[in-house]
């Protein structure tokens, strides 16, 4: 059973940048497709990015593509969320997911706490 801990959140002005970590406990973590979503006050959690067990393939929502970046470390059992050009409307809770994949959140059965972004205006 994979456990994950994601850091890095955190207040930034709009524009700036942060890099979120998940970290990942377990052997089969390479074997996973890791996931990050968010979820705002009031708001259905959404997809945000995920990336195969390789890291050769990528997938963005159609908000943050161009500005965020998904990337792995197998090596080190971490995935992170590289997080430029921040809006306001970036603001959530993000978390870290493992499972099947793609867009739903019902196809990740492993979820992180979360880590709070805050974008001031």
């Amino acid at each position: 059973q994979v456990q994950l801990v994601e850091s890095g959140g955190g207040l930034v002005q709009t524009g700036g940048s942060l890099r979120l970590t998940c970290t990942a406990s377990g052997r089969s973590f390479s074997r996973l497709v890791m996931g990050w979503f968010r979820q705002a006050p009031g708001k259905e959690r959404e997809f945000v990015a995920t990336v195969n067990w390789s890291g050769e393939t990528t997938y963005y929502a159609d908000s943050v593509k161009g500005r965020f970046t998904i990337s792995r470390d197998n090596a080190r059992n971490i995935v992170y969320l590289q997080m430029n050009s921040l809006k306001p409307e970036d603001t959530a809770t993000y978390y870290c997911a493992a499972g099947a994949g793609f867009t739903l959140p019902s196809n990740y059965n492993t979820w992180g706490q979360g880590t709070q972004v805050t974008v001031s205006s």
